[in-house]
């Protein structure tokens, strides 16, 4: 039996849950696969004792129970990350990048059980998984230097009586919300330069991928980061309207940082707004995926494998609309059905897996309804177009579509999935005229030899980010973020620091010189 202490309102109630709740062959990990939320440097449960169940996407077994946090405990943790506060503002910069240093240290020594513990709660390839984990330990070790370099002004003055200075200073305590895509690195982008600019937080992780957000902040803990500084809340889906609620709307709340869907995105912003906090929103996208003529096919077809069929599709800047010039259209297309043939879907502690399970039945769901939607509207199933059950519940296999047009929805719609819709064009005005058609504008690709078209379309190009001849584009060194819908403010490089630093300007007068 695997035994939970759970906090009841004067004493401590031993419940026991079976055995199977983390199965025997997760034992060399188990460790770090927390049954607990982490309020105040403490595992602690819910105040009603509620939790909800974490399941492997791959086969359905679940992996952990955690709490099912509502108001009250969000307040508990909202109080100890603003005693917290009060402290961690007055570390010195050295000081703070120091315990930064340590954590990066500490989380690189403890990858492949990170690794381990997102393909199993996430689904994907536990390849995938260590590249993630290298990816978002890079920017702990990122912002553990930038923390040294958040550097004030000294400003000219009008009058030779007065001295101007700008100082930068932390805003105070952040909510930190999370997507399931990325358990580990979506929320090491945010909190790293948070915890650097002298912030303390209280971080929501998915409710589908919790379990690595409590690993990381366990091994913070263990780095020497006090207690308070990192809160991580559970919380089921039932009950995230509700503690999401609270976060946008406690006036000890001085930030938010979301990455999720552009709908949610909306209501966080809209909850924000009567209490002018600052809001860093990284929402989704639609990213055209262009092959001009000139284009290397060999080189655009792998990085259309690349960076589209990581994480099973289910990134918000994988290519969704893939727009290919018809002198070339055939041979990319079939370049491109010849290598996903050679993606094997499956669990992903399988070596040789390339593709997972998406998350949950939902997100299955709507892949399905998008590809059934275009099938019935006149387009071409190249290659997969179905459900995948005898691998498992939540399998949808690679899938190519064409002859893509306005009417169907994946034409507009983010699919995150595993599914290429590719649509013909003609000329270059054509292309960016497809590409801008949306409100949405994270990421953007081009594939082209010629010089001159990339300078020209990258600057037309409506997104954020653009990723020319090259498929993966994300790095700790520079701003992650995109325009129109698509969100507020950048994540990554020296801008990740912005939104968690408030100016001051001190004019010191009556001088004689």
């Amino acid at each position: 039996m695997i035994f939970n202490l759970c906090k009841s309102s004067s004493h401590l109630i031993i419940k026991m849950q079976s055995c199977n709740t983390i199965p025997s062959r997760y034992l060399s990990h188990l460790h770090r696969i927390k049954q607990r939320a982490f309020v105040d440097g403490e595992w602690v449960c819910a105040s009603t004792d509620k939790i909800f169940s974490v399941a492997n996407p791959a086969n359905g077994e679940i992996l952990s129970k955690v709490p099912d946090m509502d108001v009250k405990d969000i307040e508990v943790a909202i109080k100890a990350a603003s005693t917290a506060f009060k402290e961690w503002r007055n570390a010195t910069a050295y000081e703070r990048s120091k315990v930064l240093k340590e954590w990066y240290q500490l989380m690189v020594k403890n990858q492949e059980t990170l690794a381990q513990i997102i393909t199993l709660e996430c689904g994907k390839p536990f390849t995938e998984s260590i590249g993630e984990v290298n990816y978002g330990n890079s920017y702990i070790e990122y912002y553990a230097e930038e923390a040294r370099r958040i550097n004030g002004e000294v400003l000219q003055s009008t009058y030779r009586s007065k001295k101007y200075f700008v100082e930068k200073q932390p805003i105070g305590v952040v909510g930190l919300i999370s997507a399931y895509n990325f358990p580990l690195a979506m929320i090491t982008r945010k909190l790293a330069a948070a915890l650097a600019a002298g912030c303390t937080t209280v971080v929501k992780p998915a409710t589908d991928t919790p379990l690595t957000a409590l690993a990381m902040a366990e091994i913070a803990q263990e780095a020497g980061i006090p207690k308070g500084v990192i809160n991580v809340i559970t919380s089921s889906h039932a009950s995230n309207p509700i503690v999401v609620d609270y976060l946008c709307k406690s006036p000890d709340i001085r930030g938010i940082s979301f990455t999720g869907s552009v709908q949610v995105g909306k209501i966080i912003n809209e909850k924000c707004a009567p209490h002018v906090k600052r809001m860093n929103l990284e929402l989704g996208g639609n990213a055209p995926f262009i092959v001009y003529n000139s284009a290397d096919v060999d080189n655009a077809v792998q990085a259309a494998i690349a960076s589209k069929f990581r994480n099973s599709g289910q990134t918000c800047v994988a290519p969704n609309r893939f727009l290919v010039q018809d002198g070339i259209f055939d041979c990319f297309v079939d370049n491109l059905v010849i290598e996903m043939r050679k993606l094997k879907m499956g669990n992903g502690t399988q070596s040789d897996v390339k593709i997972g399970p998406m998350i949950n039945i939902a997100q299955l769901e709507k892949v399905r309804q998008l590809v059934d939607d275009a099938v019935s509207k006149g387009a071409n199933v190249i290659l997969g177009g179905k459900r995948a059950p005898l691998v498992g519940d939540l399998f949808y296999e690679p899938t190519v579509l064409t002859d893509v047009r306005e009417t169907m929805a994946l034409y507009s719609d983010e699919i995150f999935g595993p599914v290429v819709s590719i649509v013909k064009f003609r000329t270059e005005e054509e292309s960016l005229f497809i590409a801008n058609q949306t409100d949405v504008g994270l990421a953007g690709y081009i594939f082209s030899e010629d010089i001159s078209q990339v300078f020209r379309v990258s600057k037309k190009l409506e997104v954020g980010m653009v990723g020319i001849n090259e498929g993966i584009i994300s790095a700790a060194e520079v701003p992650f973020g995109g325009v129109k819908q698509s969100g507020i403010g950048r994540e990554g490089c020296h801008h990740g620091i912005e939104d968690f630093i408030d100016y001051k300007y001190i004019c010191l007068g009556n001088l004689t010189l």
